[in-house]
């Protein structure tokens, strides 16, 4: 975000008056619009509420914004002198639609780290860049030969990626396929997109697990999905529940998680899985099975994916390189049967003509080379030291006060508060004092969860950071 240069000889009143009037030239706030409130724009951008009133009456005495008692600053609609006779309703655009915007909280994270980078982030799934494999993906980049030819590659993703996906999914996680049933997409996200865009329509119910990362995600509603909730225990979904919920509610598809679920860090039991199995074979239930943080099992251990034990075609299986290398490759996959993957990838065709073909070499490479194993034990290592340091601050600030159980995978520590709090409340008051995390109720929970993210955090910041948020706890339950 923009700030003014407070070494710069141009007073700081004038530098964002400049700053205003290039984004309304540029259109970002048409003739008309509201503006950011003095106050609000004062703490983004780090300066005096005098010093904004300064830099609109530099706007005001121009003619390019005009004061309004009681409705805030607008953009003048006499700007430069011409009278926009037809300018768009910009507002109402932005409202509309149907793919739907972030939920609120998500908005709220996303801007405060914006706006304050300091701010040590429990809220972010993704990995700190010490734990990603910086240096090897370099180092590969560096000795990969140029490329022969940069236009369109293969609806499916390029080929082999598509041959390196199909080894290491056999090699760790017991799926044996071929490179024509596996489709590359940008990840786990734009897989679950195509699944609900192309396999389901408006007021088909699906089933997903409660609570869930997938309340998060508005694409369902957007789709015009009706989603039930798979009440969870320590052990994940109990997979009996199925059958009232295709009674009830003639359910056309299950989302699962079941390995070190996201937000809970349940891991589902083998009889479960093969439970999960048996009712989805027998009413002819498809299953959507993320499968994130699998090779993130701090003891190393080979827990079954559902698609291993899936003997029927029951499971449209989903991963991706974000939480076991680096989120910014963008590359993930789906392994489906051909005639689902050729629909999803003349889908994706039409969105965005495929994925660049750059990241897919570097993650063909990464996937069959020496360095991916050793990275594996280091980021399962690195994580396992993050939990435990999360799990001692825990422990030491908030006793008695705050209870979950200890996950054996994943980047996520699900937690239950015992004293009654607004989540709302309590994310803004520990923003305040300088740390993040995400409230439960996002992903389908009562008030008084919280999810705290401990991949992104530096180890040396997790203690800090939950000493901030018993801070902000413990402000609002005096």
């Amino acid at each position: 975000m923009w700030k003014p240069d407070r070494h710069s000889k141009k007073p700081l009143y004038e530098q964002i008056a400049d700053h205003l009037e290039q984004r309304i030239s540029y259109g970002e706030f048409p003739p008309g619009s509201l503006l950011p409130s003095e106050r609000k724009l004062a703490e983004q951008l780090g300066v005096n509420r005098s010093t904004v009133i300064l830099a609109f009456g530099e706007l005001r005495s121009m003619g390019i914004i005009e004061s309004r008692p009681g409705s805030g600053t607008h953009v003048s609609k006499y700007k430069w002198g011409a009278v926009p006779k037809h300018t768009p309703n910009w507002k109402r655009y932005a409202e509309g639609g149907s793919f739907l915007p972030n939920l609120p909280f998500l908005r709220r994270i996303r801007e405060a780290l914006q706006q304050n980078p300091e701010l040590i982030d429990f809220a972010s799934g993704e990995l700190s860049a010490d734990l990603s494999p910086l240096g090897e993906i370099t180092e590969l980049m560096g000795a990969q030969p140029s490329p022969s030819y940069l236009g369109y590659d293969h609806p499916q993703g390029y080929m082999p990626l598509r041959q390196a996906v199909a080894s290491y999914l056999d090699r760790y996680r017991g799926v044996q396929t071929t490179e024509s049933s596996v489709l590359i997409t940008s990840g786990s996200q734009q897989s679950l997109y195509l699944i609900t865009q192309c396999l389901l329509s408006p007021g088909d119910a699906v089933a997903i697990e409660d609570p869930s990362y997938h309340y998060s995600l508005p694409m369902f509603q957007s789709a015009g999905l009706r989603i039930f909730g798979l009440p969870a225990d320590e052990g994940g979904i109990r997979p009996e529940e199925i059958r009232s919920l295709v009674k009830k509610h003639r359910i056309k598809m299950i989302f699962v998680n079941p390995n070190f679920q996201n937000p809970t860090g349940a891991l589902l039991p083998d009889d479960r899985r093969g439970k999960l199995l048996e009712i989805a074979s027998e009413l002819g239930l498809p299953i959507v099975e993320d499968d994130p943080y699998s090779l993130t099992d701090y003891d190393g251990l080979d827990r079954p994916s559902l698609k291993s034990m899936d003997r029927v075609g029951s499971v449209l299986y989903i991963g991706s390189l974000s939480k076991i290398a680096a989120s910014g490759l963008r590359v993930g996959w789906m392994v489906a049967p051909h005639s689902i993957v050729e629909r999803l990838a003349d889908a994706r065709q039409q969105m965005d003509f495929g994925l660049s073909v750059i990241p897919q070499q570097v993650a063909a490479r990464f996937l069959e080379s020496p360095y991916f194993e050793p990275h594996l034990e280091r980021l399962r290592m690195q994580l396992r030291l993050k939990r435990d340091l999360l799990i001692d601050a825990l422990h030491q600030e908030l006793p008695k006060l705050i209870r979950f159980h200890v996950p054996h995978g994943g980047i996520h520590l699900w937690c239950r508060l015992v004293p009654e709090v607004n989540d709302a409340k309590l994310l803004e008051e520990a923003i305040k004092k300088g740390v993040v995390f995400v409230p439960g109720s996002v992903y389908g929970s009562d008030s008084g969860y919280v999810r705290f993210t401990f991949g992104r955090a530096k180890a040396e910041n997790i203690g800090t950071g939950i000493a901030k948020f018993a801070e902000a706890l413990r402000a609002l339950t005096r």
